[in-house]
């Protein structure tokens, strides 16, 4: 992985390498984290790159090809392959779901019942709109929630692991055999929205979530090793992945070499499925603080990301007053949320340095990613610990990498 000298794009190189020896001697040489890569980058041009660990549990070394489970860092990619149908007016952030989704008409919220008592009806209320999807209000949980009889009733259908299980109809039908948890727009709840936003740039497009990507998002970015599915002669990539004990070594639950990911999915989670590289999300993220842009045109417009990066929280709240929910991907105060990121709103109340205006997020294994509009700043970040909320290593790894900028442009934009 090649970079340019920090010191060009504005970096103290020395204070960059902070990073790697924070990073070494807090979660690699204790045991918390097995395997770790780090991009730093800034108008386009990596700036710092470091990995440790190792890629297998059996000390194979780690590779700058590895794969990683991204889960929820899928949710970016489904969102702006949305709203690639939306610049085509195929769709309107304002239409109802049932247009597309018919399964979902009439669908109202809890209202009663749950585990051996059949739901009571809920009276339809506000239509669920597109825009709910992208900005999770629409009233649809996850299983993992663990607080009530609707969460309950998604881990008995098992709709938070779908990948192998179902088919794209059969999601969608058995969602719609389950209330909401409240009427949609008016609570935030972290939720298999984007999951169901995937069914619907199936049913738009004509092709699986994973063809229409390849097409129009990982094709034109030269994003090769993006996929639902591992490529069984790749598996010697694939990294594996861990889980949390308190005061034990992580525990070892998926091993590359033997992952059920080289099965092809019969399920495209449009929100947590997707597989890929560090060089591949820092492909999308340029694409991102490029306003859309890549070598080859746009993948959306600048106006269309705006309208993405912009908070679509009520009010101008921010995640501390709308949401309840059980998430780790963003901090609550001083963040809100757009269609598809969380979006820094006021960083003073985040406590962590920040520009107005970022925008982020990340996935359940821990990996991490950010877009600074403002300081054209991008990270990626990939390891494989779940659940994401373990360590505070994004608040960290921000710190260190804001603490080693010394040239900024925010005293340059208008005030």
């Amino acid at each position: 992985m090649e970079t340019g000298k920090p010191e060009d794009q504005g970096f103290d190189g020395q204070r960059l390498q902070r990073i790697d020896r924070f990073l070494e001697e807090t979660y690699l040489k204790t045991g918390r984290l097995k395997s770790m890569q780090l991009l730093v980058s800034r108008d386009g041009q990596p700036v710092h790159y470091w990995h440790g660990g190792s890629l297998r549990d059996d000390g194979t070394p780690m590779r700058e090809d590895a794969l990683f489970r991204i889960a929820s860092m899928t949710k970016p990619v489904s969102s702006i392959a949305f709203m690639q149908l939306v610049e085509q007016c195929k769709v309107a952030l304002d239409d109802p779901v049932a247009r597309v989704l018919p399964e979902f008409e009439g669908l109202g919220a809890y209202a009663g019942g749950g585990g051996d008592i059949p739901f009571a009806p809920g009276a339809a209320g506000k239509p669920m709109r597109f825009v709910d999807l992208l900005s999770h209000m629409s009233g649809l949980t996850y299983g993992f929630q663990n607080r009530t009889s609707v969460d309950a009733a998604y881990r008995k259908a098992q709709l938070d692991l779908s990948r192998s299980a179902i088919t794209s109809d059969e999601y969608i039908a058995a969602l719609a055999g389950i209330p909401l948890e409240f009427e949609p727009g008016a609570r935030w709840n972290y939720s298999v929205s984007t999951d169901v936003l995937g069914v619907c740039v199936e049913r738009i497009s004509g092709q699986t979530l994973g063809d229409y990507l390849r097409d129009n998002i990982f094709g034109p970015l030269r994003m090769e090793d993006t996929g639902f599915d591992v490529d069984p002669s790749q598996q010697d990539r694939l990294a594996d992945a861990y889980a949390y004990r308190p005061g034990q070594a992580p525990r070892l639950i998926d091993k590359g070499a033997q992952s059920r990911l080289m099965e092809k999915a019969t399920f495209h989670s449009g929100g947590g499925g997707l597989i890929s590289t560090l060089a591949d999300y820092d492909r999308f993220c340029t694409m991102l603080v490029n306003r859309g842009a890549h070598a080859g045109g746009q993948i959306v417009s600048p106006k269309t990301l705006d309208l993405m990066t912009a908070n679509h929280l009520p009010g101008g709240a921010d995640l501390a007053q709308m949401s309840q929910s059980l998430f780790s991907e963003a901090s609550n105060a001083g963040t809100g949320f757009g269609l598809g990121f969380a979006v820094v709103t006021d960083p003073a109340r985040t406590l962590i340095p920040a520009s107005k205006g970022e925008f982020y997020w990340g996935g359940a294994y821990s990996t991490a990613f950010f877009v600074d509009p403002v300081e054209r700043i991008t990270c990626v970040f990939m390891t494989q610990l779940y659940p994401s909320s373990t360590y505070p290593i994004r608040r960290q790894l921000k710190t260190l990498i804001y603490s080693a900028l010394t040239r900024s442009n925010a005293g340059a934009l208008p005030s």
